[in-house]
């Protein structure tokens, strides 16, 4: 038993082969933790966990997250390698940018199965198991888009809306057994996704709305997450943190107007 008490904390990532669920998993890595790393990506969740190059304190998990069964598993595996869980983000999602008319039901499903069912899925399987150990804390990954309405957003936006409700309720009803949950709501940030779909014209647009004028990196948000795990954070649940250089604070930018401050 004092072995176990003494054991580093143990993470759970999910959506954790490329972006910001990597940099979160090298952020506890570098914090003292193990990590497990899921994603549904095998071909890129491997190569990711092997350039970690710390075997003893990783573990890769192939798994969907939509699936309670695999995600059952994963926990159990979690539990079979490390003998305990302290972290759950659940950051694994997916995006369809369309029109509202021109998005599909299917699409529609898909979205909320990955970002909402998934977050859900997770934490009541990991919930048990962080128990076991006098509770831990959980933070889910919603998004700007879930604060604030944008177009292309029906899905996404509204699932990571309901995302955040999601973690109230999750706050609510596992902080009095020692489980905290919170929410991170990312603004643009600088990952492989967005250079694919930014175009400069939309970053242009971006970077006139955001105060601090730039992307966030991965490694940001990571630490805000790594920040809302740790005991700094003990007092803290039930909320979404935007890591977003101020874009929520501050609305729509005009462009005309920074410039004329600038000028001034």
């Amino acid at each position: 038993m004092q072995a176990m008490q003494n054991a580093p904390k143990v993470a759970l990532v999910t959506g954790a082969a490329r972006g910001i669920g990597l940099a979160t998993a090298q952020w506890f890595l570098q914090h003292g933790h193990a990590v497990a790393l899921l994603d549904i990506d095998a071909g890129t969740l491997h190569p990711a966990v092997a350039a970690l190059a710390q075997p003893e304190r990783t573990l890769a998990l192939h798994a969907d997250v939509r699936d309670p069964a695999q995600v059952a598993a994963a926990v159990a595996a979690v539990e079979a390698r490390f003998g305990r869980l302290d972290v759950l983000v659940n950051n694994a999602g997916i995006a369809v940018f369309k029109p509202l008319r021109d998005t599909t039901f299917a699409e529609w499903r898909d979205v909320m199965a990955t970002n909402l069912d998934g977050a859900f899925l997770c934490t009541q399987a990991a919930a048990p198991l962080m128990l076991k150990h006098g509770g831990g804390a959980v933070v889910n990954i919603a998004s700007i888009s879930g604060l604030r309405a944008s177009t292309l957003r029906v899905a996404y936006g509204t699932s990571k809306a309901a995302l955040i409700h999601l973690t109230k309720q999750q706050a609510a009803e596992l902080g009095d057994v020692g489980i905290r949950v919170n929410a991170i709501a990312p603004g643009p940030v600088d990952t492989a996704m967005a250079k694919l779909v930014h175009s400069a014209e939309i970053r242009r647009d971006y970077h006139d709305s955001i105060p601090l004028g730039r992307y966030g990196t991965p490694e940001e948000i990571a630490a805000g997450i790594g920040f809302l795990c740790s005991d700094a954070a003990s007092y803290i649940n039930g909320q979404c943190l935007a890591v977003d250089g101020g874009f929520d604070a501050v609305g729509i930018g005009l462009p005309s107007l920074r410039a004329a401050r600038g000028a001034a």
